[in-house]
Formats: C-alpha cells, sequence, structure tokens
C-alpha cells in the first residue's frame, strides 16, 4: 500500500465553487499548502476569505488552535494562471460536469506540471476513463470524488479509470485517509458507489407515491422513525433539487443501456417541467416559504388497548416487540403456529394476525395463508427504539380485527401509519432493493462489501450498511422480498443480484 503524499506536497485545486473551496479548505487543514484557481479571480478571493472566516470560526469553538487556525489560513495562496501550478505534487479538479471542458483542462495541466505530480478529478458522474483517454500519461489520473459540504462529509471515492496505475489510487486513497477522511475504492462505472446504490431510495419510493401507497410526508416520516434514515426520501429530493436528482437519475440509467433497475419517474419529470424544483424554488413534494404549512404524517386515530396477545414465531424481531409489549403492560403468551398451511404470524391479537412483510401484498398473503384477518408490518432498523411503525391490512381484514393491532402499537408507544396493500410495504422494499444494488456492485466489481456499505453510511448517511444491514435481516428473507416483488410486478427491475443468491446457497453472509 502507498504512502500518503507528504504535508510538504503542494496541492492545487482548480474550480473555487462549493466543492472546490472544500477541498483546499481540507489539504491546508491537513498540513498542505495550496494553490487555488478559478478562471474568476473574484471568486478565488472571495473562496479564500471565507475559507479563512471558517478556520476562526473553528478557532472560537475550541475545534482547534488560534495558532493552527492562522498556519491552515497562510498556507492558502490564489494562483492567477495555470502556469503557476508547476509545482503541485497534487492538482484536483472542481469545475463543471463537462466531459470536453475536463479534457481540456487536464490536457493543458499536463504540459505545466510535473511527471510526477498527481491528476484528480472530482467528477461525481464523468467516467474516469474518458477523461483521461486523451492524455498522453493517463495512467495518473483518478477520481477524488468528495462529497458536499467537503469538510463536514467523510466519504471519498476513489475512483479508478481503466488506465489509472493501482499505486496512484493508493497514494490518493492514503491521502484522503490523512486528511481525515474515509476514502473507499471504486471502479470507474456509471454512478462509482453512491450515486448508483442510493438510487432505489428514491425509486422505490416514487413507484410507492404513484401506487398511492400514502402521501410523501406519510413515507418520509416511516421511513425516518422506523427505518432509520436521516431524512425521507421525498424531502431529501427537495434538498438536493429534482432538476439535479432526475438528471443523474437519467445520466444513470442511460450509461447502463436502458437497465430497467434505473428507470426514472414520470412524476418527478413532471416536477421538473414545472419547475417545482424543491427547496430553491419554493415548491417540490412540499411547498416552502413563511407561508407554508408543513405536511404532517398521517397517523391512526387511537384505537382501544388490547389486553394481551400471542407470538407464534422465533423470528428476531418478536423479542424487541414482545419486550416492547410488556414494557406496556400487555400480557404476551406463547401461541401455536395458527396457519396449517403457510407462514406463522408473528403475533395474534385479536382476531388478527400480525405478519411482517415479505414483498408480497396482505391481500395475496391472506389468500395464500386463508388467514383473512392478515396485518403486515413493516421492517425497522430497530423496534425497540422506533417512534412509528407502518401497517397495512388485507382487502378481506375486518376494519375491528385491524383496529387491534394498531390499537397494540400505539399502546406501546408507536405512532402508526397506514400504508395502502402495495408488496414489499415501504422501508422493506427500499432496503431489499438497496442490498440488491450494493451486491450487484460488489458482484461486477465495483468495490467491496466493507466499501459499499462506508460508502453509504460515511456518504448519504444511512443508519446501517445495506449489506450489513441485509445480514442482519437475513440473506434468504431479502431474496425472498425480491422474488415477490418480482412476481409481482412482473419486471426485470426486482431481478436478485446473482451475489445474493450464490451467498444464500453458501448460506455465508456478506460480513462474517
Amino acid at each position: 500500500m502507498s504512502a500518503a503524499l507528504p504535508s510538504s506536497c503542494i496541492v492545487a485545486v482548480v474550480g473555487s465553487g462549493a466543492m472546490g473551496a472544500g477541498i483546499a479548505q481540507t489539504a491546508a487543514a491537513a498540513g498542505h499548502r495550496v494553490k487555488l484557481y478559478d478562471t474568476r479571480p473574484e471568486t478565488v478571493a472571495k473562496a479564500l476569505t471565507d475559507i479563512r472566516n471558517m478556520y476562526q470560526k473553528l478557532a472560537d469553538k475550541g475545534r482547534t488552535s488560534a495558532a493552527d487556525a492562522e498556519a491552515a489560513g497562510n498556507r492558502l495562496q490564489a494562483a492567477s494562471n495555470l502556469a503557476e501550478l508547476a509545482d503541485a505534487g497534487l492538482v484536483v479538479e472542481a469545475i463543471v460536469e463537462n466531459l470536453d471542458l475536463k479534457r481540456a483542462l487536464f490536457a493543458e495541466l499536463e504540459a505545466v506540471v510535473g511527471a510526477g505530480c498527481i491528476l484528480a478529478t472530482n467528477t461525481s458522474s464523468i467516467s474516469v476513463t474518458a477523461i483521461g483517454a486523451k492524455l498522453a500519461s493517463p495512467g495518473r489520473l483518478v477520481g477524488m470524488h468528495f462529497f458536499n459540504p467537503v469538510p463536514l462529509m467523510a466519504l471519498v471515492e476513489v475512483v479508478e479509470g481503466l488506465a489509472t496505475e493501482r499505486a496512484i489510487a493508493d497514494t490518493v486513497y492514503a491521502t484522503a485517509a490523512a486528511w481525515g477522511k474515509s476514502p473507499v475504492h471504486a471502479k470507474s462505472t456509471p454512478g462509482f458507489i453512491v450515486n448508483r446504490v442510493a438510487r432505489p431510495y428514491y425509486a422505490e419510493a416514487l413507484r410507492l407515491l404513484n401506487e398511492q401507497a400514502a402521501e410523501p410526508a406519510t413515507i418520509d416520516a416511516v421511513l425516518r422513525e422506523s427505518g432509520g434514515f436521516r431524512m425521507g426520501p421525498f424531502e431529501l429530493m427537495d434538498m438536493i433539487g429534482h432538476d439535479v436528482n432526475f438528471s443523474v437519475t437519467q445520466s444513470v440509467f442511460n450509461a447502463y443501456f436502458c437497465d430497467p433497475r434505473f428507470t426514472p419517474s414520470l412524476i418527478q419529470q413532471e416536477l421538473v417541467n414545472a419547475g417545482f424544483l424543491g427547496r430553491k424554488s419554493g415548491r417540490g413534494f412540499y411547498r416552502y416559504g413563511d407561508d407554508a404549512t408543513a405536511a404532517q404524517p398521517q397517523s391512526e386515530p387511537t384505537q382501544v388497548r388490547p389486553s394481551a396477545v400471542s407470538s407464534h414465531s422465533g423470528a428476531a424481531i418478536v423479542a424487541q416487540l414482545a419486550a416492547r409489549f410488556l414494557h406496556a403492560g400487555i400480557a404476551v403468551a406463547e401461541g401455536a403456529v395458527c396457519a396449517e398451511s403457510g407462514d406463522a404470524p408473528l403475533f395474534t391479537c385479536g382476531d388478527a394476525g400480525l405478519y411482517l412483510t415479505d414483498g408480497r401484498s396482505a391481500t395475496e398473503r391472506a389468500r395464500v395463508n386463508d388467514y383473512p384477518n392478515t396485518v403486515l408490518l413493516d421492517l425497522a432498523l430497530d423496534y425497540g427504539r422506533a417512534s412509528r411503525v407502518a401497517l397495512t391490512a388485507a382487502d378481506q381484514c375486518s376494519p375491528s380485527a385491524y383496529a387491534s393491532v394498531v390499537g397494540l402499537f400505539q399502546t406501546a408507544g408507536l405512532a402508526v401509519s397506514r400504508l395502502d396493500d402495495v408488496a414489499g410495504m415501504a422501508v422493506m422494499r427500499t432496503v431489499a432493493m438497496l442490498a440488491n444494488e450494493a451486491a450487484d456492485a460488489v458482484n461486477q466489481g465495483v468495490c467491496t462489501a466493507a466499501a459499499v456499505d462506508i460508502a453509504m453510511q460515511k456518504g448519504v448517511n444511512y443508519p446501517a450498511g445495506p449489506l450489513a444491514w441485509a445480514d442482519a435481516i437475513g440473506l434468504p428473507s431479502v431474496v425472498t422480498v425480491l422474488d415477490h416483488l418480482a412476481t409481482t410486478y412482473g419486471e426485470d427491475r426486482y431481478r436478485v443480484s446473482p451475489l445474493l443468491r450464490r451467498k444464500v446457497a453458501a448460506g455465508a453472509k456478506f460480513h462474517e
């Protein structure tokens, strides 16, 4: 493994926007002398002032010493032309996402810097192979994809094009780690790791909305308060901007030759067509502004408290739920399997049978099990800590049976949101698809299982790595959910990654 670049190495950053300024701030704080260049000198001057002010704020808050803040600020300087970058050991490009412009810039840089200088691109979507294809020495070009805001976000995707020398990628990896980041190696494929694996988080939410499973505020609340995600998919898309998010989805879809797994949403296209781009336009899935009223998630009205339930499964989540029910004063008895054919419910409550969703609709499951009063529970990251659960009921289920299950969870201190009877519900289908995409990335050599989990936690703040989460759910259960979704929809979108099936066949996990 190569060593990190020494602090004596000069780092040049081309582009003084938010990303370029953040990279410059990070490199200078790590001890490097940094040269910042942009075709607009005034933006460089502003960026340097803003960075130095940020160092001072950190010192004022006690997060660094006044001496270190001043020293870091003094290591920053403006470059008036590319020729002034000749002594750099690392140049990081952070200009507009345009292949021709990036190629032209690196061609100029190659004629200026020394033979040992590493060239890095902060591209989030363009092939590193394509950017370096016309260089005389493409082996020294590597992707160094930071996440915004750079000083706060830990992840750096170190992306290798076909010509990238492994020693160069290893040096950049070690350098990013020395800067306090959490780097991961990735192969130059569309979306790299994060922008590829994250697609289902948006796509499945948009499909749920399209099928009228619930309103955006409800789906967001379920993913946050049950799934543990920091932001719901709709509020996150509003924050990113629908023009940006839709463009990335289109880019990945087209780059994978229209693989149905990445199909863009007509709902999001309509938002873009209308100019409803999210926070920046004042309207997206939600409205913004001083006169906007915050949308509230649907929560079921209070139902009668049940006195007792029976457990009928050895599933791991039963213990979490039983502990919560007992703490709320609800007696939990052990019961026999209620359905002679088919699967056993987690609990029975009155006439209702409560099952964990397995990718089928409640209505289908009730038919197969011959258990009309079937109620399905969505997945939660931790049922002991969740503040909300999602339920759905079979069309055959009586209102009183469903109400008894609602009362059960309400008594245990959980808000209950009802989803329409859509296969896989919200959290389960989302997590299964995230895990499936992560498994495919590993199967195709884009990255390792450890890297994909680090990337999704450090790059987009997921509550757990998708493959570690799949291990916890049980890989056979994840495959079952995906198979049922594929049967329900008849679409290749839900095909199971060959690596997932292989792990199940071997009785193995991604993280042993």
